[in-house]
């Protein structure tokens, strides 16, 4: 059997407002960019910088929340799988564009920037250890399934959860 993985992580800024629509069956799709930077040194010592600037897509709730809260500047974690379409352009030619579809966001600005929370479709699990501040840390108590039952995971989870914002206070 023949195994296959498309899966993408990043963490970056967005390069613009989401551009959110509503189709005509009803579903809803956001569009924006999100920069990443990597930096190195060259042979001779050198500082060397190289922004890529990736398209997401995001539909149906996670489209709407990702609408709602985020802007241009948001620092976001974001996971979700590569899709190339195509189509023809006006001249004929074949036009390509390669975009993430997201599966999970993870808002990464500080408290007060913006509103720190984790959306996704049930996805949640797969990004624990993003903290808020955008470095790495213990998982969240939430994230961790074995541990939803305890006592001070319980008191951990939702002290911290105060803070986030929670899928079902959503105006929709």
């Amino acid at each position: 059997m023949a195994m296959s993985l498309n899966k993408v992580q990043l963490i970056g800024n967005l390069t613009r407002d989401p551009e959110m629509k509503q189709l005509p069956g009803g579903a809803t799709v956001t569009n924006f960019g999100i920069a990443t930077n990597m930096t190195w040194n060259d042979q001779d010592g050198n500082k060397q910088e190289k922004v890529e600037f990736h398209n997401i897509v995001a539909w149906r709730k996670l489209g709407e929340i990702c609408g709602e809260y985020l802007k241009k500047g948001s620092k976001i974690y974001i996971e979700g799988r590569l899709q190339t379409r195509d189509w023809e352009a006006e001249d004929g030619s074949k036009r390509y564009r390669t975009e993430i579809v997201a599966d999970n966001m993870i808002m990464l600005d500080k408290k007060g920037e913006n509103s720190g929370g984790s959306f996704g479709g049930g996805a949640e699990r797969s990004a624990a250890g993003i903290s808020k501040g955008g470095g790495f840390d213990e998982p969240r108590a939430e994230d961790m399934p074995e541990e939803k039952d305890a006592a001070p995971a319980g008191a951990k989870a939702s002290s911290k959860k105060d803070e986030e914002v929670k899928v079902d206070d959503l105006p929709f």
